[in-house]
């Protein structure tokens, strides 16, 4: 009974994971839509208003909003702001690249966490876990393509954003174990909220926009109030992102997270998908080699991660 259970909770996990990334594909693929014309702190910061009005409206009526309470909001707003800078390096490099390639360079995260692992959470980090590293970081110059003409710095913009998302995740382990959900997601949102506002208190006026190059455009061009079909499309790219995440979390707390993991990487389809249908954006044979190798590294790492977790579990009992 217990275990079929546990593959009922399974199979509910992965459905709310995949669910989660299409809503999340739609999202992302919004906010690419928009940053020809608005600024991105701008975008986040409608978004937000949104998503923070769907996490309290749900919050009050599942429990009420005092269980948004906590002893550490230090660590909360500094997750929060991290999750920022992670989102501003993802988005900046979505004005310039494909949304594909964007997401599979983003698939890198696994190999960072993995690094930060042992000096945050004091995991160890075994051969075979260095060498799927080490694999997954030629899958990322292979689609960087440094020295060629088509070359650009922004392709290290996916990079950093999983870079910065790992710290993130770092901190959601610690923060969960005492924390609810709705409390993470609550500082989420708050951060975006400040940080949009902030920006466009200093640089709403885009008198420091004088450079030509696309992604600090969309950092740095003025504010300017979106006509009524944007502010629809801003409207429901936060829901898909309130939504998206909050499936997200709900499939690592129903399933195993050894098991869910793996099925991240079935927003590439969607990505493909998308990207295609409304950019006409297809991948080339670079772009599959090194997604095979940064997906099949991220993959092993996942793999290993699972069976470290998985004999410490047996030690501990």
């Amino acid at each position: 009974m217990r275990k079929s259970r546990q593959v009922n909770q399974n199979t509910q996990g992965i459905l709310c994971l995949v669910v989660a990334l299409v809503f999340l594909t739609i999202s992302d693929s919004i906010i690419k839509w928009l940053s020809p014309v608005y600024p991105l702190y701008e975008i986040m910061f409608f978004r937000a208003v949104v998503a923070l009005a769907l996490v309290l409206g749900f919050t009050y009526f599942v429990g009420g909003l005092s269980q948004l309470r906590t002893r550490r909001p230090g660590l909360h707003f500094l997750r929060g702001f991290l999750l920022v800078l992670a989102n501003a390096f993802f988005f900046l490099g979505l004005s310039t690249m494909p949304l594909a390639t964007v997401v599979t360079l983003f698939y890198s995260a696994p190999l960072f966490i993995c690094l930060v692992a042992k000096p945050i959470l004091g995991e160890s980090v075994g051969l075979f876990r260095w060498l799927a590293i080490f694999v997954g970081m030629i899958g990322v110059v292979i689609m960087a393509n440094p020295g060629s003409t088509e070359f650009t710095w922004s392709v290290f913009l996916p990079v950093l954003a999983a870079l910065t998302y790992s710290m993130v995740v770092m901190m959601t382990r610690k923060l969960g174990i005492s924390d609810s959900a709705s409390t993470l997601a609550f500082y989420i949102q708050i951060s975006f909220l400040l940080v949009g506002a902030v920006n466009g208190l200093l640089i709403g006026h885009g008198k420091f926009n004088v450079f030509d190059q696309t992604a600090l455009d969309f950092l740095l061009r003025a504010w300017q109030w979106p006509g009524v079909t944007d502010i629809q499309l801003i409207f429901w790219c936060g829901i898909a992102s309130a939504v998206g995440a909050y499936l997200l979390s709900q499939s690592y707390r129903l399933a195993e997270a050894s098991l869910v993991a793996p099925f991240e990487y079935t927003s590439l389809p969607f990505a493909i998908a998308v990207g295609f249908v409304v950019w006409g954006d297809l991948p080339g044979v670079r772009e599959y080699i090194g997604s095979a190798l940064i997906i099949t590294s991220g993959l092993v790492v996942i793999y290993f991660d699972a069976r470290l977790r998985q004999t410490a579990s047996i030690s501990n009992n």
